[in-house]
């Protein structure tokens, strides 16, 4: 650590000295829309008399591929509202219609197609906004912008666009409800407003104003929108009802009294939206439809950390990055074995119930916990506070349960609220800003069994915020601080001590320590960062904690806690294209962690490269270099171990995303003693037609762990580890997979998508040992010394009796496991905001202890296993009232 803070305060002065100025500043332009009394009928076709009554904007400019010259094809826009919606209409001229790049998929598929975007900034806090887009078969894009320059598609709103081809290109008409944006009520607006054209054939995009690639910010740069007078800006009600009707078919065990193989569920509900006054959206939900479209990729997961997936249900997603806390104001945030904090992971409300069954012959576990009810605030208020919170209360659940011929209940998850509260203040423009965030999740439980086993309250409270040091907005410190508190029974607290994320056990740690009293635990956490994010030479540097006894998991996802952590990021690019490449990126960094009782538990030296080449290909690659280090971890909660110096390699070349065929691959290895890792990952891209697009990408990894975790086995006699013997094998695994997905449009408002993912993992587990001393990687090799170890067939257990010791035994942990997901997804979008989905989704598993990887037997074991298969039907419409 001293390293890194004696490293960026060398740098500093030179950097500040050499600060680059942005040398594509453009004045700041100002756009006109006019206002209409006349119908405008949206059919792409330009007819109406507003499109010629102004020039129009024109002054469009090359981002890629020659930064700064004028647009290669000639864009004209127009601009005009009525008292209900903004109306764009584009002309994009095209010397070469006939080489258009006219790709149909689904929506916000994005398939490198010739497109138009609109860019608003409605609050014109130039920090926020919305982006509504047209390629040129008339597919629809949208989404958010956050953070002055980075954007989230997630969000789909409910607007008119079409498109028209002819001989001198192509024509793009939008219309965009102001009940679908969000801006303050006034006499007189001013809004942010940009546009895009990309040209396809040429890997052109230009805009009217745009980001140069030494520069940072897209937001603050837009043009001034004039011109809009006394509009409406309350959001009308928009209420979205839904049914669904849903049939699974799944393996059971025989006379299983719950699951006879086929269950069949019908379900409804609906959201609501509806504007509080001009500045504030609510959001709610009656039995909302949480049902995933697609299904989460299957994981090998052999280590002590939860594995995240990615949230997928439109009510959380849905201006869900007013809820961001921690990132904002710097465009560049690295981790480098940072464990990072995500304060909230929406998937906790509706999980998986979190209670265990006792003991019984059959049980009938929901899926799932019910959501009663949800609702989310989001807007903005008092023109420069971003305010969001959301509200929701889960079921009580239960488990049927039956042993015998007595059948009962047990409670799995108790009635549980949520809570979130996010507000943020900008000052100058966004050039400094200021914010809170609280999370709160409060159980009450029927079953005293359950207060063992999940916390009764959980609550995170913090503040972040930004500062913008120079006046070119090049130097951005940002920074902040979180507490936690959890509350429950002293058993609860005491697993709580001693799982994954904490580890209080640990006999030789001196910071923590196991309190068998606690019934509440509090802890904190905080981040600071200093971010240069203009001109060719880029900085980043962050110092973070995490104290041991922080815990944000009741709502938020944090993997480890006791983490000092620290970097120094350093990076020059060339942005001005030459005769044998188009950009360069070079940077390298140090970085350090160490824990609470200062043990160096990460390090290490990382380079970076990227180059693109004048034909559009690219490489990507990343090397680093880790000095000897201390664990704290591989014990799973035992003392500590040394952690042997290693390297690390990666590749990733890639072929020019803009023709029908792209190939790209991925080679990595890392390399320590007794660790030999590498995996193989190529991937083709093929768009055999304008409207159809087939990916397959297949992986092959290859890990061979010298010190595999296999468990922690109390023995008194084990005087040098503390009375407990913490046995590892020497693991070789083998996993092959491959990600398949076909994407066939049939027009912009009906898709078919089908994903396919195969995956098999073997793992053989051989030279078991136990660690000899805390502090190193030294082993006492079973079988060896006066020690024995033996596998007895009938039970698959290895029997072990250590010198001079009394044996013990453990399950041989060799697996072999066989998976296969897929689904297929028709989705028709009937009228605007209303859709059909038409899912079907399999799923086959197979787990044996055969750790020998042999591909023709896995494939025959895996079709052989019993299908789980479930078939949806969901019908939604969008009421505008």
């Amino acid at each position: 650590m001293k390293l890194l803070l004696c490293a960026l305060l060398f740098a500093l002065p030179g950097l500040i000295r050499a600060e680059v100025p942005d040398s594509a500043a453009t004045p700041k332009l100002t756009v006109h829309a006019i206002h209409i009394t006349e119908p405008v009928v949206i059919d792409g076709m330009l007819s109406e008399p507003v499109w010629s009554k102004d020039d129009g904007i024109s002054t469009f400019r090359q981002l890629d591929p020659v930064e700064g010259a004028p647009a290669s094809q000639t864009t004209t826009v127009h601009v005009a509202y009525d008292d209900a919606a903004l109306y764009i209409g584009a002309r994009c001229v095209d010397t070469a219609p006939d080489s258009m790049v006219v790709r149909l998929s689904r929506r916000d598929g994005n398939w490198d197609s010739d497109m138009f975007f609109c860019y608003l900034d409605p609050y014109h806090d130039q920090i926020s906004g919305f982006y509504f887009a047209l390629d040129a078969a008339g597919t629809l894009y949208d989404g958010t912008l956050y953070n002055d320059e980075w954007n989230d598609d997630s969000w789909n709103g409910v607007w008119e666009g079409k498109v028209h081809r002819d001989d001198h290109g192509w024509t793009a008409e939008m219309r965009i409800p102001f009940s679908q944006l969000r801006f303050q009520q006034k006499d007189q607006y001013t809004w942010g407003i940009n546009f895009r054209r990309d040209v396809a054939r040429r890997n052109e995009r230009a805009y009217v104003v745009f980001t140069p690639k030494n520069g940072s910010g897209f937001v603050s740069r837009f043009p001034d929108l004039v011109g809009i007078e006394n509009i409406n800006a309350a959001r009308q009600a928009e209420f979205l009802p839904y049914l669904t009707t849903r049939a699974e078919y799944s393996s059971h065990l025989p006379n299983d009294p719950f699951n006879s193989g086929s269950r069949y569920t019908p379900k409804f509900g609906g959201d609501l939206k509806m504007g509080l006054g001009p500045n504030l959206t609510l959001d709610g939900t009656v039995y909302p439809d949480f049902g995933q479209v697609e299904v989460d990729p299957a994981v090998v997961n052999l280590s002590d950390v939860e594995t995240f997936f990615q949230e997928k249900r439109p009510f959380f997603i849905e201006g869900s990055t007013i809820f961001n806390f921690g990132s904002g104001g710097t465009n560049n945030n690295w981790g480098f074995n940072w464990p990072g904090v995500t304060f909230l992971y929406s998937r906790r409300i509706g999980r998986a119930p979190q209670g265990s069954t006792p003991n019984a012959d059959f049980a009938d576990v929901p899926s799932g916990t019910d959501i009663l009810g949800a609702a989310k605030i989001t807007g903005k208020v008092l023109e420069s506070w971003n305010i969001g919170a959301i509200q929701a209360v889960t079921s009580r659940e239960f488990a049927d349960i039956q042993t015998g011929s007595v059948r009962s209940r047990a409670e799995v998850e108790p009635l549980t609220y949520y809570g979130v509260v996010r507000a943020q203040k900008e000052f100058e423009k966004g050039r400094e800003a200021l914010g809170f965030f609280s999370s709160l999740a409060s159980r009450q439980f029927q079953d005293d069994r359950l207060r063992d086993q999940i916390n009764k309250d959980g609550f995170v409270g913090g503040l972040d915020g930004w500062w913008t040091i120079d006046q070119d907005k090049t130097w951005v410190l940002g920074a902040w601080a979180s507490v936690s508190r959890v509350d429950g029974n002293r058993a609860r607290m005491l697993s709580l001590q001693r799982n994954s994320q904490h580890y209080f056990q640990r006999p030789d740690a001196d910071d923590v320590a196991v309190d068998s009293n606690a019934t509440s635990m509090t802890g904190y956490s905080a981040r600071f960062r200093l971010n240069k994010q203009k001109g060719n030479f880029y900085l980043n540097a962050s110092l973070g904690v995490i104290n041991p006894k922080y815990e944000p998991n009741d709502l938020g996802f944090m993997s480890r806690s006791d983490v000092i952590n620290g970097h120094l990021v350093m990076s020059y690019r060339w942005t001005e294209p030459r005769s044998f490449y188009r950009f360069i990126e070079l940077g390298g960094s140090l970085f350090q962690n160490y824990d609470f009782d200062m043990n160096s538990t990460w390090r290490g030296l990382f380079h970076f490269g990227y180059i693109e080449f004048p034909n559009f290909y690219s490489l990507n690659w990343n090397t680093a270099y880790n000095p000897q280090t201390i664990s704290t971890r591989r014990t799973r909660g035992g003392p500590a171990m040394l952690t042997p110096p290693g390297y690390q390699f990666d590749l990733y070349p890639s072929t020019d995303q803009r023709k029908s065929l792209v190939f790209s691959f991925d080679w990595f290895t890392y390399q320590a003693v007794h660790t030999r890792d590498w995996a193989f990952s190529p991937s083709v891209q093929w768009r055999p037609s304008t409207n159809i697009s087939f990916s397959f990408s297949p992986s092959f990894e290859h890990d061979f762990e010298g010190a595999q975790y296999v468990g922690t086995f109390v023995d008194p006699a084990a005087r040098s580890t503390f009375g407990r013997r913490y046995v590892f094998g020497e693991m070789n695994q083998n996993t092959l997979s491959a990600g398949m997905r076909l994407n066939w449009t049939f027009t912009p408002q009906m898709s078919l998508q089908v994903y396919v993912q195969p995956l098999i993992s073997a793992a053989q587990f051989n030279r078991f040992k136990e660690l000899a001393q805390p502090k190193t990687y030294d082993f006492n090799y079973y079988g060896e010394n006066g020690s024995t170890i033996g596998l007895d067939d009938a039970t698959n257990e290895y029997s072990v009796t250590p010198a001079g010791s009394s044996p013990f035994t453990f399950s041989n942990p060799d697996f072999n496991l066989k998976s296969l997901r897929g689904s297929a997804i028709l989705r028709w979008e009937y009228l605007p905001g209303s859709t059909v989905y038409f899912v079907w989704t399999q799923s086959r598993s197979g787990m044996d202890d055969d750790g020998e990887f042999q591909f023709n037997r896995s494939i025959g074991h895996l079709f052989d296993a019993t299908p789980d298969n479930i078939f949806l039907v969901k019908l939604s419409y969008w009421w505008n009232m």
